[in-house]
């Protein structure tokens, strides 16, 4: 069982031992410290809250809603919805804040409380520490009852969230319609279920079959939309009977397509395909993770456009977009970010888009994805004993090869001629992640071995010193 806290919000399995796990008690500190935050800050007292379809979310949400109130603060609260819909729904009703709870692509006995301030964005590193430190004093104070919060129902936040996105510029319901596409989705038995087929039949799409789409939150599957994952909808794809198959994840922040043929458009993909559409119609930077694929960059130069990598993880890409005004970004998971729609992974608006530019196309799914370069990834882990220095590891591995080019932003991250190594540690446990790219599998594959080999054979000469 497990508790992971850190400066984006709490994390961990449900039931166990308070501060091992994420319990009743847990939840109830944890909302109190974020609320108490919110008070401080000074922001409209007033929060949304939204929640996936897992098991436990009933409870989770009911838990911090009412610390809320407890604490004076008003709440609107979405119930079931998605992570993308519960941010426009922040700054749409002008709220102060949210907490979406959900634990994203992580397996069904996890839940989590994820944090945004005013904008709907996730909170900064520095906000999240000042909660975090309230959590651990418990520095916060109750109201009297005179002066509890209310709640508010907002049963349509998905509904209205669709209709952003159908309205967005760059969305063109007219074509998608002509097209007469023939979709599958697999909703994964959470909100996407509903939000999908919902968004799809808003754009005109001719006909949508819905598998696992009951939000009952029993996954059918690993709810981590990879290919090892996703044999019923890439077998029913296989059939040619739909011209795309699409997955999210349970909190629909991560978008995956299946070509008509049932093969996998593949994640890392899902951005560089978007981005080559928005960058059609739009100059502008892009941006994505440093282990995200070189794909984008090279569909940014086809456009004669910059772009700009980030450390990993959604508040660094918002924040590097910001920085350089991108026009479009995300991460190589199939997170989309459109800013002008708003600044978080959103799989929703990522859909329209694509759809759009599919019908404007006007070739196969799988057709399209050969238009981009193809490059394959390697994800591979070291485990070290605690008692290694993990930052000793990096830094003796930069030095070794200075020679190319290195960037340092997050972890090590190795350019070499075709091909590229980006290796960072974890927050949580002594483990180095070895992510690599090249033209090939057996590329990738060699160079992430052939760093794994360098780190053994730096932690073997320090023990021996």
């Amino acid at each position: 069982m497990t508790l992971i806290k850190s400066i984006s919000g709490i994390r961990g399995t449900i039931g166990g031992i308070p501060g091992e796990n994420l319990t009743p008690l847990d939840t109830v500190k944890f909302a109190a410290a974020y609320g108490s935050w919110l008070i401080d800050s000074e922001k409209a007292k007033r929060v949304v809250v939204g929640r996936d379809a897992r098991l436990s979310g009933e409870m989770i949400s009911q838990l911090v809603v009412h610390t809320l109130t407890g604490l004076g603060i008003d709440v609107i609260d979405c119930g079931l919805s998605t992570t993308p819909s519960v941010e426009w729904a922040v700054e749409s009703r002008e709220a102060g804040g949210g907490i979406i709870i959900t634990a994203s692509h992580n397996p069904i006995q996890w839940n989590a409380l994820k944090l945004l301030n005013e904008k709907g964005e996730f909170i900064s590193a520095e906000e999240g520490k000042d909660i975090l430190e309230r959590a651990e004093t418990g520095n916060y104070s109750f109201e009297e009852v005179k002066k509890l919060g209310r709640v508010e129902g907002y049963t349509t936040s998905m509904e209205d969230h669709v209709a952003a996105v159908a309205d967005h510029s760059l969305v063109d319901t007219e074509a998608i319609r002509r097209a007469g596409f023939s979709i599958c989705v697999d909703g994964v038995n959470s909100t996407g279920g509903i939000a999908v087929p919902l968004l799809l039949k808003s754009l005109g799409v001719a006909e949508v079959e819905e598998i696992n789409c009951e939000p009952n939150g029993r996954f059918a599957h690993n709810p981590e939309p990879l290919p090892d994952h996703l044999g019923q909808i890439m077998g029913k794809m296989e059939r040619g009977d739909y011209h795309l198959g699409i997955v999210v994840d349970p909190d629909v922040d991560r978008l995956a397509f299946i070509c008509e043929d049932g093969s996998f458009f593949g994640e890392e993909y899902t951005l560089v395909s978007i981005a080559d559409y928005v960058l059609q119609n739009r100059q502008g930077p892009s941006v994505s993770n440093l282990s995200s694929t070189r794909a984008l960059q090279d569909i940014a130069k086809k456009y004669h456009q910059e772009y700009h990598s980030s450390a990993v993880g959604e508040v660094n890409v918002v924040a590097k977009m910001k920085e350089v005004n991108a026009v479009i970004g995300g991460e190589g998971n199939g997170g989309i970010i459109v800013p002008d729609f708003h600044y978080g992974r959103d799989a929703l608006i990522g859909i329209a888009l694509f759809l759009t530019h599919l019908a404007k196309n006007g070739s196969k799914v799988s057709k399209l994805r050969s238009t981009y370069p193809s490059y394959y990834m390697s994800k591979n882990k070291i485990e070290l004993t605690p008692a290694i220095d993990v930052d000793m590891v990096l830094d003796a591995i930069a030095l070794q090869y200075k020679k190319y080019p290195v960037n340092r932003e997050d972890g090590v991250k190795i350019d070499f001629e075709g091909e590229w190594v980006h290796l960072r540690k974890s927050n949580t446990e002594p483990i180095i992640r070895i992510y690599s790219e090249a033209g090939s599998e057996s590329q990738a594959q060699t160079v992430a071995m052939k760093l794994v080999g360098d780190i053994r054979e730096i932690v073997t000469e320090k023990a021996e010193q």
